[in-house]
């Protein structure tokens, strides 16, 4: 095992988010590439927003994903695994305690007694002189007469952070030499709040610190908060961490990627059936690049391949055409038996949202993987391609009966034509060979082209004009049920043609 030692923090106050999820895979790429150890802490100090459903959503995700852990909890609520626990912060508030108390301490922190009201109406000044929000920093020289009638007015205090004047330097392994001003800060930075419980910025530093992190792998959205970090780090002595800022995730339109644009739950995407294995090839290609045209790459390549200075700067455009084409490429890889396995629950589903009437056995579905395996974009679309299998009639727009090419009457003609033909073969010559050359021979006597016929077929037996092969859809559907279906659509195609009754 190496010296390094990265960690993934999300805050169970939501599901687990795209953005999330890229973080943690580049964190657990650079872990493993390296032989370093990768760390889950939970950042559950918005007591009021966090839940234990979101933490499942997150460690479930993350565990479909297939991203294992060195240390942390495994399950939601469950026990922590590590020589650092707990890893979910709201059981590790006497260590921030004890940071706060050394800030205090060291006069590196004040006790700041502002109310929420007055801090709104001076954000509210500095707007109207259209000056940058920042604290003025009226309590931080205080005296201890001054203070202790502010308690006499039993205002609780939060706790400040004097923020160091200068500039703030680092070198960040995707972005470069920064600098910034810590006039640009905002000011001394609150860091426990009135009613005790600490604040993001803070409560990071000391864990990190704690946790040994030697690199800290996050969102670009984060670059303008290391300052704050890199000073609470020298203030409490700690070593500083290396950082490396990720580029944003973007909507098409090059916006930051959010909900209100974009599907950013990766579980809305597990339940479309989209595959671990293409979700984490895609979500490695945001951002970072193999040096190759290789686009399609399994977990245990990536981790070999990956190195954080291949990271690009720009933003990554979330594309999810490119990603159901990936999607296609790994369900394409599966083994059958695999890919029946991971069917069956979106057939299970199907059956209970009503969209198929009885569930297939194993067999079925296996004797179907020929022919949805190459044309499934996500395992969620199996309903649409073979649902009809599976119910008793399906739907008929009369409208879709009817060829681009052909009128109503043809179209009644060719589904009656179609269905003597079958029925005059018989169920023994009832194959894919026997279909086709039948109905072709079919078309080219009636001078009919066979694609308009087997359009008026294809609609007569699935309700659909995009299916899987004909023949074999119809060889599936089976003799008589084909011949049902076809007796149906002609009569549903007649009843509407015919004159209304006066």
């Amino acid at each position: 095992m190496s010296d390094i030692r990265v960690r993934i923090a999300p805050s169970p106050t939501g599901p687990l988010h795209i953005g999330t999820a890229r973080t943690a895979l580049f964190n657990y790429l650079f872990a493993r590439h390296t032989g370093g150890t990768f760390i889950l802490r939970l950042e559950d100090t918005d007591v009021a927003r966090s839940s234990i459903a979101y933490e499942k959503d997150i460690l479930d995700g993350l565990h479909w994903l297939g991203l294992t852990w060195d240390e942390g909890p495994d399950v939601a609520g469950g026990p922590d695994r590590g020589p650092f626990a707990p890893y979910r912060q709201m059981q590790r508030l006497s260590s921030y305690a004890e940071a706060a108390a050394q800030l205090l301490a060291e006069d590196k922190a004040y006790p700041c007694y502002c109310t929420p009201d007055e801090l709104e109406a001076e954000r509210r000044r500095q707007e109207a002189a259209h000056l940058p929000p920042r604290y003025s920093g009226r309590c931080a020289t205080l005296t201890p007469a001054q203070r202790a009638a502010f308690e006499a007015e039993g205002r609780r205090p939060a706790l400040r952070f004097r923020v160091t004047p200068g500039v703030v330097a680092f070198d960040d392994i995707v972005r470069g030499h920064v600098e910034i001003d810590a006039s640009a800060l905002g000011g001394d930075l609150v860091i426990v709040r009135a009613d005790g419980t600490p604040l993001y910025h803070f409560t990071v530093v000391v864990d990190d610190a704690a946790m040994l992190i030697s690199h800290v792998i996050r969102g670009e959205d984060h670059l303008s908060n290391t300052p704050k970090h890199i000073l609470l780090f020298r203030a409490l002595g700690y070593p500083e961490p290396a950082f490396a800022h990720l580029p944003l995730i973007l909507n098409p339109d090059r916006t930051k990627m959010s909900k209100r644009k974009s599907q950013t739950a990766i579980s809305d995407y597990m339940a479309e059936g989209f595959v671990p294995e293409a979700m984490v090839n895609y979500l490695a290609l945001l951002g970072w690049s193999t040096g190759t045209e290789e686009e399609v790459l399994s977990l245990a390549e990536l981790v070999e391949r990956f190195e954080l200075e291949r990271v690009n700067k720009a933003g990554a455009v979330f594309d999810r055409e490119r990603l159901e084409w990936l999607n296609g490429q790994w369900i394409r890889r599966l083994p059958p038996a695999e890919l029946v396995d991971r069917l069956r629950p979106f057939l299970e589903a199907d059956l209970v949202a009503g969209r198929i009437e009885r569930m297939p056995s194993d067999d079925e579905i296996a004797a179907l993987v020929p022919l949805v395996q190459e044309r499934l974009p996500v395992l969620g679309a199996i309903a649409d391609l073979v649902g009809f299998l599976f119910v008793e009639s399906v739907p008929l727009d009369p409208a879709l009966l009817v060829p681009k090419r052909w009128d109503a009457a043809t179209a009644l003609a060719g589904l009656r034509a179609a269905r003597d033909t079958i029925a005059a073969n018989g169920e023994i010559a009832f194959d894919h060979g026997g279909l086709e050359a039948a109905l072709r021979g079919l078309a080219q006597t009636r001078g009919w082209k066979a694609g308009d016929l087997f359009m008026a077929i294809r609609v007569a037996l699935t309700g659909r004009t995009a299916t899987p092969p004909l023949f074999e859809s119809m060889v599936a559907l089976g003799y008589r049920r084909t011949l049902e279906r076809l007796e149906r659509a002609a009569a549903v195609l007649e009843q509407s043609t015919a004159p209304a009754a006066s």
